[in-house]
């Protein structure tokens, strides 16, 4: 997986809400990436609705969240409506962004996994969890402020 201090990989992927997103249009302030592996699945139906709750603290901090998963936008567009996602979901089909940020698995699967990238596009912090777990959100909003405290 990315190590935090790396300078974090530059994307460009199409997501919800019918346009293209890039990290670099985000340079500036903090971005969290929230890598899942499926849209429907039990644990992502819970995990990302669960940081939507707290969408409102992600944007006092200035920072921007964006999940990411190998499924196309006609998926991820079905799958924020239906369990109420705030944030956009991108769409990495070739798992080319998953592998930049080492989070693909042997088998080609996205493992889950959050990522702070800071305002200067370095990593701040990086988790991977195995099985059902997954980071709260309070601890990604921590993990966020630690981001905008200059290293």
């Amino acid at each position: 997986m990315i190590a935090v201090g790396e300078a974090a990989p530059d994307f460009s992927l199409e997501g919800t809400g019918g346009r293209r997103y890039t990290l670099a249009e985000h340079r500036g302030a903090p971005v969290v990436l929230a890598f899942y592996p499926a849209d429907g699945s039990p644990v992502c139906s819970i995990q990302l609705p669960d940081y939507s709750l707290d969408i409102g603290a992600f944007r006092e901090l200035g920072a921007t969240l964006l999940a990411i998963s190998p499924q196309d936008v006609a998926s991820h567009e079905d799958f924020a409506r239906r369990v109420g996602i705030a944030f956009p979901l991108l769409a990495d089909p070739d798992r080319a962004v998953g592998r930049a940020y080492g989070i693909v698995g042997p088998l080609g699967f996205y493992r889950r996994a959050v990522v702070v990238v800071d305002g200067g596009g370095i990593v701040r912090h990086a988790r991977r969890t195995l099985g059902y777990a997954y980071p709260s959100s309070e601890s990604v909003l921590n993990a966020t402020r630690e981001a905008l405290v200059p290293a």
